[in-house]
């Protein structure tokens, strides 16, 4: 390798006003405006006039990078401990407030000894299986690149099996990790030969990973509307003539307060929360130890699995229907699984196994010690349980606590909902990412307002937590029973376990599943229908939206295609359409355009309606295309990459850019025209005969691999003809630039073919309806809007 410096810096380039900038346009940090360095990256060339480089035809090559690929964060030391702090605030509020109803939601009636022994026994067991066992220490290892949730292993899945399209325009950006077949052998190779053949089996891993967010998303509006709800209620122990409609009204201003915050973003609310989460469980296991030494230690016996069972087969019917209670007791731990993006997964097993679940068990055997000793303590067994002069610091931060539980479902449905975004299940709105430190956070403003106005309703509408209690609980085990399924497929997949190593746990965690399934779907007569009803609709928009995404994509297929397929050289060397297009010579429009290309690869769909349609072309043409990735800001070094097209005096400009970093200023044809111009001036430099050759600057350079040696004369030859291809190339930019500047941007309209069935038109219309009211305006775009050209065209689907 060697380095090249360039002998004079970059001449500023002058501007319509006569103004002159060296340094104009770029990518800045937002929250740090300052301008960044301007410097490429090498990329190779297509063709050159005077020294080909490279015949290939490839209008793509070198615009990929590993770095494009999401990567999982790993945290260690201070910033894991402050994620495990962070998940408490968020994730166990909805799960550790569970204390305060369980035991009240199980009987009905004073129980037994025998019985109170045998409900104990079950929630201990369940919070072990059910969370500690199969979400925290196996279900959290199918994570997708850091990413959790029932969609996010179906992601996972996908990019080790073929079960899913892609954007085209987006799938170079996904890292397939399909093993070989020889990899993977035996009923591992043939459970995915068969899902990749079988359609059926394709669409319902589709349906179960949409249904799964719709699912979690109708808790979504439920769950903040009942913990909140429950927490004003508990102003009755204190006073307890409080009005109905005083209830109503003081909890609908809490939930609108608590979407007001969620700008703020997950580190600040979470780093705000945690004290509360934290004491509530402190005071949950501090009651627990002195109930159960002032009381009934013999409670401790609960923790043999047979006393579960006793009471089971014991009460046949009666057992069975009580556990829609009992499973209050880990509802929640599908947040847990689907806010993993927004923390890790070292960190929600260090909160959870080193605080959280000791403190629930202790708390639940505390009040089975006290509710053992205490007729009728079981209808608020928290609040009675509470040692002498505890009960209005419980009662204090028992509300706080409960007001708080919702978070791990809010910050779980911004996580969903970013992920289902990226495989096109939904379009595309803001998303804003919350922290430079943790990239997983994020916050979604449309949705945040949605589920303000959907849980203040629910509370409004149903008024009381019977109500609510009755619709919750359902979608939760339909979530955890889709999650055994999925993660067993990842088990079998990906991991390449051995099938009778991944089928024993299965059975084991598909019946607990089912057990508790059948025992919640007793509520839907009750109110559970509200929510199946409301994940049901959901799910419909996310497949519509699909449907008209793979819609769309067929439609395009014919717009993705080499350059050389749409332009050709003529007989006097000017370009020309090909004979598939007219075969017409191209008319020169002076100026510089700059065409906004969506894929950042192949010919851009605006580019061949251009020149198809005008029989013109720009002097210098560049696709231009931003490259989003999932990082605060990209180094200056990183950030740029220019290539040259398969046609003269025309580039591709790719830019990476963070989430944190502006991309589209005023200014953008400046940041453009000097990329392109480093490009030229690096690329000639690369091309100098002697490897050893260098001229020199302070400000530039570029590293590359030279060039074979090769004979005095032959030398001499090619660097004179560099010399002149880069002046001239220089030259022609300048003059194009100064000239005036075009920004052309497509616009794609949609039509349904005639002779569409009736069932699919509709749906297609539904789509494009969606799509036309949710794009992005090209009044937004932040550019000067006279050097805006808009081209339509209209595709059939």
């Amino acid at each position: 390798m060697a380095t090249v410096r360039i002998a004079d810096g970059i001449h500023p380039i002058r501007t319509n006003d006569g103004t002159g900038s060296a340094l104009t346009g770029g990518v800045y940090p937002i929250r740090s405006p300052s301008l960044v360095d301007l410097r490429v990256t090498r990329s190779r060339s297509v063709e050159r006039r005077g020294v080909r480089l490279n015949d290939n035809g490839n209008d793509d090559e070198g615009l990929r990078q590993e770095g494009d690929f999401k990567k999982r964060q790993t945290f260690r030391g201070k910033y894991l401990l402050w994620l495990a702090y962070q998940s408490i605030g968020v994730i166990y509020g909805d799960i550790g407030t569970s204390p305060l109803y369980v035991y009240s939601s199980t009987f009905t009636s004073e129980p037994s000894h025998q019985d109170l022994i045998g409900v104990l026994s079950v929630i201990i067991w369940s919070l072990t299986m059910m969370v500690t066992v199969k979400y925290v220490l196996i279900i959290l290892y199918a994570d997708n690149e850091g990413e959790g949730g029932t969609f996010s292993t179906y992601s996972l899945l996908s990019r080790f099996a073929n079960i899913t399209k892609r954007d085209p325009r987006e799938a170079s950006l996904i890292k397939m990790e399909r093993h070989r077949t020889g990899d993977i052998e035996g009923a591992n190779l043939r459970v995915r030969s068969r899902i990749e053949k079988s359609k059926i089996a394709r669409g319902l891993l589709k349906t179960i990973g949409v249904l799964a967010v719709s699912m979690v998303m109708a808790d979504g509006v439920l769950t903040p509307a009942q913990s909140v709800l429950g927490a004003v209620q508990g102003l009755s122990v204190v006073k307890p003539g409080i009005e109905k409609s005083t209830i109503v009204g003081t909890t609908c201003g809490i939930l609108i307060l608590l979407f007001l915050v969620q700008p703020f973003g997950t580190t600040k609310i979470a780093s705000s929360f945690a004290p509360i989460v934290i004491v509530w469980l402190g005071f949950n296991a501090g009651f627990g130890i002195y109930n159960l030494v002032n009381f009934d230690h013999s409670v401790l016996k609960a923790f043999s699995p047979g006393y579960a069972f006793d009471y089971l087969v014991r009460n046949k019917y009666d057992g069975w229907h009580s556990l829609g209670g009992i499973l209050l007791a880990f509802t929640g731990v599908e947040a847990l699984f689907a806010d993993l993006g927004a923390f890790s997964r070292s960190a929600i097993q260090m909160s959870w196994l080193g605080y959280c679940f000791p403190c629930l068990l202790l708390g639940y055997i505390g009040q089975a010690a006290y509710i053992s000793q205490h007729e009728g303590a079981y209808t608020n067994p928290f609040f009675n349980a509470a040692p002498p002069g505890m009960l209005y610091p419980s009662l204090v931060i028992a509300i706080l606590a409960a007001i708080v539980a919702s978070q791990a479902i809010i910050t779980a449905t911004f996580q969903l909902l970013a992920q289902v975004m990226k495989l096109s299940y939904f379009p595309q709105i803001k998303v804003v990412h919350t922290s430079k430190i943790f990239h997983g956070q994020v916050y979604i403003p449309l949705i945040n307002w949605l589920l303000m106005i959907g849980t203040v309703l629910a509370a409004g509408i149903y008024n009381n937590t019977t109500s609510l209690g009755n619709a919750y609980g359902v979608c939760v085990m339909f979530v955890t029973f889709f999650d055994s399924c999925m993660v067993s497929l990842a088990a079998l997949i990906v991991w390449r376990l051995p099938y009778y190593v991944v089928f024993l746990p299965w059975l084991v965690f598909a019946c607990l599943d089912g057990v508790y399934l059948s025992a919640s779907l007793v509520k839907v007569p009750d109110g559970a229908w509200f929510t199946l009803l409301l994940s049901g609709i959901i799910t419909c928009f996310l497949i519509l939206w699909r449907f008209g995404k793979e819609s769309q994509w067929h439609a395009e297929a014919e717009d993705r295609f080499p350059t050389t397929h749409l332009v050709e050289k003529g007989d006097g060397g000017a370009i020309k359409l090909t004979q598939l297009y007219g075969g017409d010579d191209l008319t020169s429009i002076k100026g510089f355009g700059i065409f906004f290309d969506k894929a950042g690869e192949t010919t851009p769909a605006v580019f061949t309606q251009f020149l198809s349609k005008l029989v013109a072309a720009p002097e210098v043409m560049v696709f231009f295309h931003l490259r989003p990735l999932e990082t605060p800001s990209i180094a200056p070094e990183d950030r740029y990459t220019v290539t040259r097209v398969a046609i003269p005096n025309c580039y591709r400009l790719v830019v990476r850019h963070g989430y944190m970093d502006e991309v589209i200023t005023p200014d953008l044809a400046s940041l453009v025209c000097e990329q392109v111009r480093n490009f030229i001036i690096f690329q000639g430099a690369s091309l100098k005969s002697t490897p050893s050759s260098s001229i020199q600057t302070t400000t530039q350079e570029v590293t590359f691999t030279p060039l074979p040696r090769d004979d005095e004369k032959r030398r001499e030859m090619r660097a004179l003809a560099t010399e002149e291809t880069i002046a001239a190339d220089l030259a022609k930019l300048q003059h194009a630039f100064d000239r005036q500047v075009l920004y052309i941007i497509g616009k794609e309209q949609m039509r349904v073919k005639n002779g569409t069935g009736l069932w699919r038109k509709a749906m297609l219309h539904a789509f494009l309806w969606l799509r036309d009211n949710t794009r992005t305006k090209i009044a937004n775009l932040r550019v000067q809007p006279d050097r805006v050209v808009e081209v339509g065209f209209v595709k059939e689907v």
